[in-house]
């Protein structure tokens, strides 16, 4: 459980930090919160000989609203997600999602910003951005661009963020008012991992469903979007008969893992129960 040896530098601006990143190539890796690299840098499984510590970059920490869209500075914690009142009443699935990462330990210093550049199919966060249609702006040693969320989750702990680059910031589109949100993890202790999880965005007009957008976690080797129940439910009404109908969908396409915790049927059906629970949650509202 000792990680192998490394180099460590603390860089005080971000294009510091893609510098330093140029400079030494692959053997570098970014930490920001490091709940997520140094567990595996402890097991061996990862082994940069060179860590950018982006984490005293100061002005990375921020969730405002701006031009119609939420703004997340990838340096803010699951915590301060977790409890921004701008979040719960604007954004409930990613405040909901937050409180339900690991313990206060890991979110009072995992940040979302590394949550999403680790990719982890197991992770709670790119489900929720790919739910949100967010879009992430990445800095490399050329300026800065625009990742769609469905484009920046490519496979396992792989993003499409280029050795050089670092993400700056969470973009999401302010949704309407009639619309909100929620996140159903099912995992077999409190705090752990999820087996398979939910992220649900719903938008009800009068009672029909005018939107409604679903990400899936632990479906695959990436998060994933429920597209059959999103063509099933678009401009139907909120009934349960059709929602109950519509989650039987969530699996369609999806290419659920075989391991310790389950199945692929199993997680087909965790995934199916979770989505109808999240619809219904929502839509009872209206």
């Amino acid at each position: 459980m000792i990680p192998a040896a490394f180099d460590y530098v603390v860089p005080r601006t971000l294009p510091e930090a893609v510098a330093e990143l140029v400079k030494r190539g692959q053997e570098a890796k970014v930490l920001a919160g490091g709940h997520s690299l140094i567990p595996l840098m402890k097991l061996r499984l990862s082994t940069p000989s060179f860590l950018v510590d982006i984490g005293r970059i100061n002005n990375l920490n921020y969730i405002r609203e701006e031009d119609g869209h939420v703004a997340i500075g990838a340096l803010t914690t699951h915590h301060d997600i977790e409890f921004s009142d701008l979040l719960k009443k604007k954004l409930p699935l990613l405040s909901g999602a937050a409180a339900q990462i690991g313990d206060p330990q890991v979110r009072n210093r995992g940040t979302i910003g590394g949550a999403a550049s680790h990719a982890d199919p197991f992770g709670d966060f790119p489900a929720c951005l790919l739910a949100l249609d967010a879009e992430l702006k990445v800095v490399g040693p050329n300026g800065e661009r625009s990742i769609a969320a469905r484009d920046f989750f490519v496979d396992t702990f792989t993003s499409a963020l280029e050795p050089n680059e670092i993400l700056r910031e969470i973009r999401i589109a302010t949704p309407p008012a009639d619309s909100t949100g929620t996140y159903l993890k099912f995992s077999r202790r409190s705090q752990d991992w999820a087996i398979v999880a939910v992220a649900a965005q719903v938008t009800v007009s009068g009672h029909n469903i005018a939107n409604v957008a679903i990400g899936l976690t632990g479906m695959g080797s990436r998060p994933l979007r429920a597209s059959g129940v999103e063509q099933a439910l678009r401009g139907k009404g909120a009934h349960d008969d059709d929602i109950r109908k519509a989650a039987e969908r969530a699996a369609e396409g999806t290419d659920p893992p075989q391991d310790l915790n389950g199945s692929p049927d199993y997680r087909r059906h965790l995934a199916q129960v979770l989505t109808r629970r999240a619809l219904e949650q929502i839509t009872a509202h209206h």
